[in-house]
């Protein structure tokens, strides 16, 4: 066997050398380098075969070159200089050899991930194995496709350190925190992070997969409750038929009294009314009477019949009073500006407000951007 592979590559070689076309010569590089990294070599056979491998590297042809890092890009026979030569070629040439070979040192790697290109960035995070050093260097310069593929490959061994610095540069990427999120092994604090910007789908894969503290996991689902809600209190603020928008609420049983509290809290009158009119079955003029009597009946009548905890009352008439009066003051309660003043105006009153709820509305108003003075106005 041995005899018969020296014999094809004394063949091949006279054949490199006389071949004058391109693909001729391509091809009997891409027999002759197979050839060689399956023979059994010494130290002399394998000293010859780099040389052969140093002349194919130097080849004006890149099929030539490209058909020798294509078929030789996971051997140990290339030597360190070679492979660092076509690590330098054009990328068909390079790609191969910077994905796979062994020949490459961290300090080579890092070399190349530095210079800036995308592509071979990706090949190097890609390898088979990623030193610590290298992650680093990817984690702190590399594009957001090479950070990708190192967030994606489980051979790669990633610092607690450098993976919060992917976290800090592209937590905007749901394809980069998805990775993250899947990798087999992740550090508490990086994972905590990674819940907070993970979809639903790729949240519950990280609480079930990933060691998360019992208060993370609570202080999670409090948040995407909230989270439905706050939605659902913006939303209706748009909705063109809100009768119709809150009988979809109660169809979904989201209509609740922590949401209509939180919506009359925010100035949201109209989505307060209509969602007690809903609740108690009872037309939206007749229960809009009913809240806004003056009297000390029909905000309870209208409330009771709307089956809603007793024990929240006095911070539903809070809340009716705050807006009666802001109204009563001239305030358009249309307007952003009320919605501010409402929720202000409610929060001095120390209303007995679920705990859950007052945390919304305390983190609501910290989300209120303050009321800009026109230009030219004067100062107070």
């Amino acid at each position: 066997m041995t005899a018969y592979r020296a014999r094809l590559t004394e063949v091949d070689i006279r054949r490199l050398i006389k071949a004058t076309d391109e693909d001729e010569r391509a091809a009997a590089a891409h027999k002759l380098c197979r050839s060689m990294d399956k023979a059994e070599l010494d130290d002399e056979g394998r000293a010859a075969a780099q040389k052969i491998l140093r002349l194919l590297a130097e080849d004006a042809a890149e099929l030539v070159r490209r058909a020798m890092a294509v078929t030789l890009k996971a051997s140990d026979l290339i030597p360190h200089d070679v492979a660092r030569r076509l690590a330098a070629d054009v990328d068909s040439v390079a790609l191969p050899i910077i994905h796979f070979s062994p020949a490459f040192t961290d300090d080579d790697l890092i070399e190349i991930v530095r210079a800036g290109s995308s592509v071979r960035q990706v090949a190097v995070a890609s390898r088979p194995r990623v030193g610590r050093d290298v992650a680093d260097v990817l984690a702190e310069t590399g594009s957001e496709p090479a950070v990708r593929a190192l967030a994606s490959n489980d051979n790669a061994d990633i610092a607690e350190a450098a993976l919060g610095r992917c976290v800090d540069r592209f937590s905007g990427s749901s394809e980069i925190v998805t990775a993250l999120a899947y990798r087999q092994v992740l550090p508490l604090s990086v994972t905590e992070r990674l819940v907070e910007l993970a979809s639903d789908a790729v949240r519950e894969h990280l609480i079930a997969r990933h060691a998360v503290a019992p208060e993370t996991a609570i202080r999670l689902a409090n948040f995407a409750r909230e989270r439905a809600t706050i939605d659902l209190v913006d939303q209706a603020i748009g909705q063109a038929d809100l009768g119709a928008f809150v009988a979809g609420l109660n169809a979904r049983r989201v209509l609740t009294a922590s949401l209509l509290l939180r919506a009359l809290a925010r100035g949201q009158m109209a989505l307060f009314e209509h969602g007690i009119a809903e609740l108690a079955g009872a037309p939206h003029a007749r229960a809009a009477l009913m809240i806004h009597d003056a009297g000390p009946l029909g905000l309870r009548a209208i409330y009771d019949r709307a089956g809603l905890p007793p024990r929240l009352f006095q911070a539903f008439r809070a809340g009716v009073d705050t807006w009666r009066t802001l109204q009563a003051e001239g305030v358009d309660t249309s307007g952003d500006l009320f919605r501010q003043q409402m929720l202000e105006r409610y929060l001095t009153q120390r209303p007995h407000a679920p705990r859950e709820d007052m945390a919304y509305l305390m983190e609501r108003l910290d989300q209120t951007p303050a009321v800009v003075q026109p230009k030219g106005a004067a100062a107070a």
